[in-house]
């Protein structure tokens, strides 16, 4: 991983635009956990964690690629903001910014590892629960995903707020199936021995979505984007889980 974001960081520098970090991050939790999946055994419980696993890598990178061409050159609004705090050491602060995305790649992969290192490979009901709370949330992150798409598709203004779908319930539908796509990993993980002790990856995705590099930039650029709209959205809407709308105060 060290390898392949320092490969990230080079191609980044060189198109002046670091988004792409994270597609890279998202292929590379794929590649990291499915690596020891597929050299540390094989069996029902290694062959369909590696297919949830693959299934999700590549799905939320192809995404995430899909959007960072669409925008380039314009980058994530994260991006910029970071440029702004490390003006005259841009490119060394993103080196040692992107290697740390290569170390987080490998804790978040954690699970993953205690599942292939598991040599009895009888199924058990946490992998039947992680199953199904994964593919309600792969299922979930996709609509969200694809009913987003679709407005911006009909809306050429992009001051417009979609409250379409799964939006109506949740001004981060997506983010918030990618919690439970989480969740889904892990207890799909405690069904092998110390896949509970990898509780830190579901904790700090939740984290980092509702804390860090989720909600709280992506709120502010849409506050600057849409304004008056946005802000009313933000009044009547829940912030992460689904739930319905208030209703407006006369």
């Amino acid at each position: 991983m060290a390898v392949v974001f320092l490969i990230a960081w080079a191609w980044a520098r060189k198109s002046d635009n670091y988004s792409l970090v994270d597609a890279v991050w998202a292929f590379g939790i794929g590649l990291t956990g499915c690596f020891w999946l597929l050299t540390n055994g094989g069996g029902i419980k290694h062959g369909v964690a590696m297919g949830l696993l693959a299934f999700w890598s590549l799905r939320l990178g192809l995404h995430l690629e899909r959007r960072i061409r669409r925008m380039h050159p314009e980058e994530d609004a994260r991006y910029v903001k970071l440029r702004e705090v490390w003006k005259g050491r841009v490119p060394s602060s993103f080196f040692w910014f992107f290697q740390a995305q290569g170390i987080s790649v490998v804790v978040l992969a954690l699970p993953f590892l205690m599942i292939s290192l598991d040599a009895d490979q009888r199924w058990s009901g946490w992998e039947s629960v992680g199953l199904v709370v994964t593919l309600l949330g792969i299922l979930g992150e996709g609509l969200a995903d694809s009913q987003m798409a679709g407005f911006k598709a009909r809306n050429s203004d992009f001051r417009a707020v979609c409250q379409e779908g799964l939006w109506r319930y949740s001004r981060h539908p997506n983010y918030f199936f990618e919690a439970v796509i989480w969740l889904g990993f892990y207890l799909y993980a405690c069904g092998s021995d110390w896949g509970w002790a990898t509780v830190h990856a579901p904790v700090t995705i939740a984290y980092l979505l509702l804390k860090v590099t989720g909600i709280p930039p992506t709120e502010a650029a849409a506050v600057r984007r849409k304004g008056a709209a946005y802000v009313a959205y933000q009044a009547s809407t829940s912030p992460f889980i689904p739930w319905p709308p208030k209703k407006p105060i006369h």
